[in-house]
């Protein structure tokens, strides 16, 4: 197995083309739950090419009935990235202040519930900006939304057979 950088430029890219419409090759999720970590996953899925087709448990999208639950799921994709051993992007949770562009950043309750996963797409004036889909937003400030805790999902590269 071979590790590969993760593309972040591509994955910022693709946050800024799709931020305010929706590629057709995917689903719309954003009347059924949300499409927050669809879009998350459309965006690390540009910047590391590759998908982990390891049935329940993986991380990839063929079709809206064909996917695991980790492409859309918050709490999925972040049990994956994190402990992702295989085939695919993997992440270590870093503090706000260690995100960088592409990286991943999960809002919760106070009582641990996560939500929401917004792309950093970049930093001005101390501000993390990020873009997320069902509201749809890109170089939005973190600052700006209402959430308990957040944890920062740093993605560390891209394991390829």
């Amino acid at each position: 197995m071979r590790i590969l950088d993760y593309d972040r430029e591509a994955a910022f890219a693709y946050a800024k083309k799709w931020a305010f419409s929706r590629n057709p090759a995917f689903y719309d999720f954003s009347k059924i739950g949300g499409d927050c970590t669809n879009y998350a996953s459309q965006c690390i899925y540009a910047g590391a090419k590759v998908m982990n087709f390891t049935p329940t448990f993986g991380w990839f999208y063929k079709s809206v009935n064909d996917r695991t639950p980790s492409w859309t799921g918050v709490e999925y994709l972040y049990n994956f990235l994190v402990k992702n051993e295989g085939v695919g992007p993997f992440a270590e949770v870093v503090g706000l202040d260690k995100v960088e562009v592409g990286d991943i950043i999960q809002l919760g309750t106070g009582t641990g519930d996560f939500y929401h996963s917004p792309v950093v797409v970049g930093f001005a004036r101390g501000q993390i900006l990020v873009a997320a889909h069902t509201y749809d937003a890109f170089n939005k400030p973190l600052s700006s939304y209402n959430f308990a805790v957040a944890r920062g999902m740093h993605i560390l590269g891209v394991r390829t057979e």
